[in-house]
């Protein structure tokens, strides 16, 4: 493993690295006062960490989340890279996918974040990466295998990433090669995690749920029109989801969470983390006060 290497040294690397791979004078990574950035066509990506905390002690970090900061980018030149990055950024597809730009643009991203994280990755706890399903559904075998690699020249391990991928019906008809692709990943150390980001989402994933046995199931929390509908079955829903997963060995985190009254769900449904701007303020706030 890789001890130590400087960021600068790391960007210089994986700059060469890409060159090399596709052939191409392009060196998409970039280093800018500590933080490292891509370039994918009109796109400028980085990245930002949301603290995941335990419910029961919210000043317990049990991880971050990557997320996508996405600026426009413009070097005045057309790139051959240009994409449609509003197809690809969504959970929606609105035509065939071009899964060679879906993995080329997930790579990219997750050395992004992989980089970035080295100033977090002190701070113990997981890494959850976001990563597409259909790039799951465009790799035939060896999941995971060209990420382990950039994992280990971080000087990082694959046991304290958590390979998220969102889910919803349509993918549910694709569950046997989703369920192939991450089971490669699990098989080289990563954990798993399934990211139902609405509630309307979760109706008939049950059983992929069930046969995916993930480490931990996210939940964006409702918003507070759902809350207020006392004819909802949402809360149902939710406490038969953080049941299965119970079940099932894993754990389950509440997303999102901005209001108390979404923070009061997770205690009541009994997630064992929760993530948001909520909780954020309550420990910074608290800490003031020391």
């Amino acid at each position: 493993m890789e001890e130590n290497m400087p960021l600068q040294q790391l960007v210089q690397y994986f700059n060469d690295r890409f060159e090399v791979e596709h052939q191409s004078n392009i060196r998409p990574f970039i280093l800018e006062k500590g933080l490292v950035s891509g370039i994918f066509g009109p796109i400028q990506i980085s990245s930002v960490f949301d603290a995941v905390r335990r419910t029961d002690d919210n000043e317990k970090l049990s991880g971050h989340i990557a997320q996508l900061s996405v600026t426009p980018y413009d070097n005045n030149q057309h790139s051959q890279q240009s994409i449609e990055i509003g197809d690809l950024l969504t959970d929606v597809i609105t035509q065939p996918a071009d899964f060679q730009s879906i993995i080329s643009l997930d790579r990219l991203c997750r050395t992004v974040h992989m980089l970035n994280y080295l100033t977090y990755s002190n701070k113990g706890g997981v890494l959850f990466l976001d990563v597409d399903p259909r790039h799951i559904l465009g790799i035939k075998q060896d999941h995971g295998a060209y990420f382990e690699e950039i994992i280990i020249k971080c000087g990082l391990a694959t046991q304290n990433i958590v390979i998220s991928m969102a889910v919803n019906s349509f993918y549910a008809l694709h569950h046997a090669q989703l369920l192939d692709g991450l089971n490669n990943y699990r098989q080289r150390g990563y954990q798993i995690a399934l990211n139902i980001g609405s509630l309307y989402a979760a109706h008939g994933l049950r059983d992929l749920i069930n046969k995916v046995s993930a480490n931990y199931l996210r939940i964006s929390a409702p918003d507070t029109a759902t809350i207020q509908h006392s004819n909802s079955n949402w809360l149902l829903t939710l406490n038969a989801l953080t049941e299965l997963q119970r079940l099932i060995g894993g754990q389950t985190i509440l997303q999102q969470v901005k209001q108390k009254n979404q923070a009061d769900i997770a205690i009541s449904a009994r997630f064992n983390l929760a993530q948001g701007d909520y909780y954020d303020k309550l420990v910074t706030d608290h800490l003031r006060c020391l």
